[in-house]
C-alpha cells in the first residue's frame, strides 16, 4: 500500500512537471521525445498496467495530456506497445474510472491517426465501444458516443459494421437519455448513420416507426421548455430536425414553429458571426455627416474645426 501511494504521488508529481514543461519545450512533440529519451515512456506504460487503479488512471491521464493532437507522440506510444494495455483496460477493466481514462486516452490516440483506427479495430474496439453504451455510467457513454461519432464521420464504409454490432438500436434507447450530453452525443451519432446511403440508413430505416416516435416524442419534450431551457437545447433542436429531415426528408414541427433557430442564434450549418460586432458601428455610420453647428465652423487655427481633425490633401482627379 506504502508503494502505491508512492507511485500515485511520483506520477502526479509528473504529470505536475509535464504541464509546466510544455511550456519551456513549446510543444509536446519535443517534451516527449525527451520524456522517451531519459525513460519517461517506459514507465508511463508500464503504469498502465500496475495492480492501483488510481495509478492505471492517472497513467492513462498522462498519456492523453502527451498524444492530443500530436501524430510524433501518438507514434512513439503506439512504437512502446503503449496501445495494448489501453485497449486492455477500456474494455476490461474492474474499475469503472480507470475504464473512463483509458478510453479518453484511446480516442486522443487514434484520432486522425489511420494505423490507430485499424489497430482499434482489429483489437475488436467496436464491441468495447458497444459495452461502454450499455454501461450506466453517463460520462463513460458520452466519451464512447464521442469516438463512435468520429469514427463514422471519418469512415462511412464502417457504418454497416456499426448497425451489425446493434448501435442504431443502443443509440436510439439514448436519445432519451436524462444526460443532455448523452442525447446530443445520440442523435450526432444516428445522423452520421443516416447520411451513409447503404447498409448504415437502412438499419434506421428498418426501425423507422421506433426512430419515429422517439424523435416525435424528443420534439414535445423541447416544445414545452421554458425558454431558458430552450436556450440551453440549442443543439439538441438542431440535431433532431437534420435528422428528422435526413430520415423524412421534411422538415420537423420544430422548423416550422420556429424553434431550430431562435430569434438572434446562427443556423445549425454557419458558424457564429464573432468579427461582425465589432465592425457593426462602421458599418451603421452615417454616409454624410450632419451639417457643422456654428460653434464647428469657426476654426481654432489650429488645423481643426472645433475640434475636428481636417485631412488636407488633393482632391480627387487633381494631379497638383
Amino acid at each position: 500500500l506504502d508503494d502505491s501511494k508512492a507511485y500515485v504521488v511520483s506520477l502526479e508529481v509528473a504529470n505536475k512537471w509535464m504541464e509546466t514543461t510544455v511550456v519551456v519545450f513549446a510543444n509536446k512533440t519535443l517534451l516527449f521525445r525527451y520524456l522517451h529519451s531519459v525513460g519517461g515512456l517506459v514507465p508511463v506504460i508500464r503504469y498502465l498496467r500496475n495492480t492501483n487503479a488510481r495509478i492505471r488512471a492517472k497513467a492513462a491521464d498522462v498519456v492523453t495530456t502527451v498524444v492530443q493532437n500530436n501524430p510524433t507522440s501518438q507514434q512513439l506510444v503506439m512504437e512502446a506497445s503503449g496501445f495494448e494495455p489501453l485497449v486492455s483496460n477500456f474494455t476490461s477493466d474492474p474499475d469503472l474510472t480507470a475504464r473512463i481514462k483509458a478510453l479518453g486516452a484511446l480516442s486522443s490516440l487514434i484520432r486522425n491517426n489511420k494505423p490507430g483506427v485499424a489497430a482499434f479495430r482489429l483489437a475488436n474496439g467496436y464491441a468495447g465501444l458497444r459495452d461502454a453504451l450499455n454501461s450506466e455510467s453517463a460520462r463513460f457513454q458520452r466519451k464512447a458516443l464521442s469516438l463512435t461519432h468520429y469514427l463514422l464521420s471519418e469512415s462511412h464504409s464502417d457504418c454497416s459494421v456499426f448497425a451489425q454490432l446493434g448501435f442504431p438500436r443502443l443509440m436510439m434507447r439514448l436519445v432519451s437519455s436524462d444526460d443532455s450530453g448523452v442525447r446530443e452525443a445520440a442523435l450526432g451519432g444516428l445522423l452520421e448513420l443516416a447520411k451513409d446511403t447503404t447498409l448504415g440508413n437502412r438499419s434506421l430505416l428498418a426501425d423507422q416507426d421506433r426512430l419515429r416516435r422517439l424523435l416525435w416524442g424528443r420534439i414535445q419534450s423541447i416544445r414545452m421548455m421554458a425558454p431558458e431551457d430552450l436556450d440551453a437545447a440549442r443543439e439538441e433542436r438542431q440535431l433532431v430536425d437534420s435528422l428528422w429531415i435526413a430520415c423524412y426528408h421534411e422538415p420537423s414541427t420544430l422548423n416550422r414553429e420556429g424553434l431550430v433557430v431562435l430569434p438572434g442564434e446562427e443556423s445549425f450549418e454557419q458558424p457564429p458571426d464573432v468579427a461582425g460586432r465589432f465592425f457593426e458601428p462602421l458599418r451603421r455610420a452615417p454616409l454624410q455627416r450632419a451639417a457643422p453647428s456654428p460653434d464647428e465652423r469657426s476654426d481654432p487655427g489650429n488645423g481643426t474645426l472645433g475640434g475636428i481633425m481636417l485631412l488636407l490633401g488633393p482632391a480627387p482627379g487633381n494631379s497638383e
